[in-house]
């Protein structure tokens, strides 16, 4: 169940009544709360489109990869929403809102990420439109 989102690609979830940082597998989403960083383009665009399809209390359902933490202890998953299936980590790549990001060995949709973000891109979508560099 969702408990509140910390950024585009970082959610605070309760699992069988205890609280987990997740870390979303295949996206990064521009910065807006990393320490000794400034916020940076489409950031909180990033985190408010992240807000929009996960409302606090959200059912969800979370698919591991090969690693299951990174090396800040935070799982690592996908995330799909329960009520209507939604994959969360591919519409935030679809509508514009982050960038593929790969770590071997946790590369289960790395090419269908890569293709979303094409597809964005080629649409303007999001930060492709809304950033330079």
């Amino acid at each position: 169940v969702l408990v509140l989102v910390i950024d585009g690609d970082t959610i605070d979830v309760t699992i069988d009544g205890s609280e987990e940082r997740v870390r979303l597998i295949g996206i990064d989403t521009p910065e807006t709360k990393k320490p000794d960083t400034p916020v940076e383009c489409f950031g909180p665009e990033a985190t408010a489109f992240t807000q929009s399809l996960l409302p606090e209390g959200a059912a969800l359902h979370l698919e591991r990869d090969v690693e299951a933490r990174d090396a800040y202890g935070r799982l690592l998953a996908y995330v799909y929403r329960v009520d209507d299936g939604l994959f969360i980590n591919m519409e935030i790549m679809l509508r514009g809102y982050a960038r593929p990001l790969t770590f071997p060995p946790n590369i289960n949709h790395a090419d269908e990420f890569v293709a979303a973000a094409r597809t964005a891109r080629e649409a303007n979508a999001g930060l492709w439109n809304g950033c330079t560099g």
